[in-house]
């Protein structure tokens, strides 16, 4: 089993608590789990799976968010639909359209002859506009 990495998360679950503005007894009652238990977390010791995955849906992460983090990657925070509270809907982080214009500049050099470089960026740009005025992309 890799190392995991108790004071990313530490840190990450305690920024967001904060920015949520919640004290970390009432996040505690929130999640199930014990303010000591919570107090744990935050202070990079380690606690059972069970409180992990109790915690995600308090700081409105996407199921698995302190897993990821404790592996190195990022939480993925989620908001309900509106209209439709019962679904959540994860907003695209910014490195994902910055990777969307790449795939397409890729793909447009891939594809096609006798681009200027501006003109590949133009068309990776508009691609990425188009996409979030359909609201398949957020950002």
């Amino acid at each position: 089993m890799a190392p995991r990495d108790l004071d990313a998360l530490a840190k990450a679950v305690k920024k967001r608590r904060i920015e949520l503005g919640l004290g970390y007894k009432i996040a505690a009652k929130q999640a199930g789990i014990s303010p000591s238990t919570w107090k744990r977390i935050e202070i990079a010791e380690p606690v059972r799976e069970l409180s992990y995955a109790k915690v995600d849906p308090v700081l409105k992460w996407a199921p698995g968010s302190c897993t990821a983090v404790l592996e190195g990657r990022t939480a993925v925070p989620v908001a309900p639909l509106e209209g439709d509270p019962s679904v959540s809907i994860s907003p695209v982080p910014p490195e994902a359209l910055a990777a969307a214009k790449d795939v397409v500049q890729l793909a447009a050099i891939a594809t096609t002859s006798g681009l200027t470089a501006d003109e590949i960026r133009s068309l990776s740009e508009r691609v990425v506009a188009d996409l979030k005025e359909k609201g398949l992309l957020g950002g």
